[in-house]
C-alpha cells in the first residue's frame, strides 16, 4: 500500500510542476531599427532619383551594383527587382514603394535564410536648393543564424549617415552648382 501511495504523489508532483522542456529555448530572433538623416544641397526633384538603385550609381561608389531582374533595360520605379552582392551572399531586392509626388521610396530586401531588411526613404523640400532625406532601415533576422547579420549591419547603419553625407557632398561638389531657371 505504502508504495501505491508513493506512486500517486510521485504521480500528483509530476502533472503539477511546471513543465521543464529537454530541449533549449529558441534563440530569439533579432529586429533592430536605425535612422539617419541627410541634407542633400539640390532641389526635391534632382535630390529624390538619387536614392533609386539606378541614381544611387552616382554617388555611391562601385560596391553599388544593382543587377535589375526587372525592368529591363533598368529602370528607377516601383516594382523594380534587382540583386545586390553582400559578401558571400546575394540579397534580392524590391522596390516596394517609388512615389516622388509622395517624396517616399521603400525597398525590402532578403538574404536568405538569414534575414529581411526594410528601408524607408522620405524627402523634404527644405528651400528651392535644399532637400533633407530620411533613411530609416528595420532588419529582422529569419533564423538564428541571422542575428549576428543584423547586429552587424546594424551598427554599421549607424555611421551609415556620415558616409552617405560624404559621398553625396562629394558628388554634388563634382557635378557643379544647380543652374538657376
Amino acid at each position: 500500500m505504502r508504495a501505491i501511495m508513493v506512486a500517486i504523489a510521485a504521480f500528483a508532483f509530476m502533472t503539477n510542476a511546471p513543465a521543464q522542456s529537454a530541449a533549449p529555448q529558441a534563440e530569439p530572433l533579432a529586429r533592430q531599427t536605425t535612422s539617419f538623416d541627410l541634407i542633400v544641397h539640390l532641389p526635391l526633384a534632382q535630390t529624390a532619383p538619387l536614392f533609386g538603385p539606378e541614381g544611387e550609381r552616382a554617388w555611391a561608389g562601385s560596391h553599388w551594383n544593382p543587377e535589375f531582374i526587372y525592368p529591363k533595360p533598368p529602370s528607377d520605379q516601383q516594382g523594380a527587382v534587382f540583386s545586390i552582392h553582400h559578401g558571400p551572399y546575394t540579397a534580392t531586392w524590391v522596390c516596394t514603394l517609388f512615389d516622388l509626388d509622395a517624396r517616399h521610396f521603400q525597398y525590402v530586401y532578403f538574404l536568405p535564410g538569414l534575414m529581411v531588411t526594410t528601408i524607408d526613404v522620405r524627402f523634404k523640400a527644405l528651400n528651392p536648393d535644399t532637400t533633407a532625406v530620411n533613411v530609416i532601415y528595420t532588419r529582422t533576422a529569419i533564423a538564428p543564424e541571422g542575428n549576428p547579420h543584423v547586429a552587424a549591419m546594424s551598427e554599421g547603419d549607424r555611421s551609415a549617415g556620415a558616409e552617405w553625407q560624404h559621398a553625396i557632398d562629394e558628388y554634388i561638389a563634382r557635378i557643379g552648382p544647380t543652374p538657376k531657371p
